[in-house]
């Protein structure tokens, strides 16, 4: 059964960095995206960063320019560099891969990612 394990969230001050690593821990074959999503108290969950097969990115408005998505297809795992981090970027990440056919959709536990003013 395969599980997406994450690591890399804590708690740093605003303007502060954090890496989140999420790796699989059994094989998946063509994953075609993988993405960080996050969910602070009392909102809804939010898509902050996709890397496609190909390597194409998308980052939410709120944190282009701060935030760089990269991943390690030979390992199968997604990183997410986090920069110049804001009280509100505090949050639940959760990393998700993509399998198109047959369809799977795979989720990390999610780490806490807290920033203090």
């Amino acid at each position: 059964q395969v599980q997406l394990v994450e690591s890399g969230g804590g708690l740093v001050q605003a303007g502060g960095s954090l890496r989140l690593s999420c790796a699989a821990s059994g094989s998946i074959f063509s994953i075609n995206a993988m993405g960080w999503y996050r969910q602070a108290p009392g909102k809804q969950r939010e898509s902050v960063a996709t890397i496609t097969s190909g390597g194409t990115t998308v980052y939410a408005d709120s944190v282009r320019g701060r935030f760089t998505i990269s991943r390690d297809n030979a390992k199968n795992t997604v990183y997410l560099q986090m920069n110049s981090l804001k009280p509100e970027d505090t949050a639940v990440y959760s990393c998700n891969f993509l399998v198109l056919s047959p369809y799977r959709s795979y989720w990390g536990q999610g780490t806490q990612v807290t920033v203090s003013s």
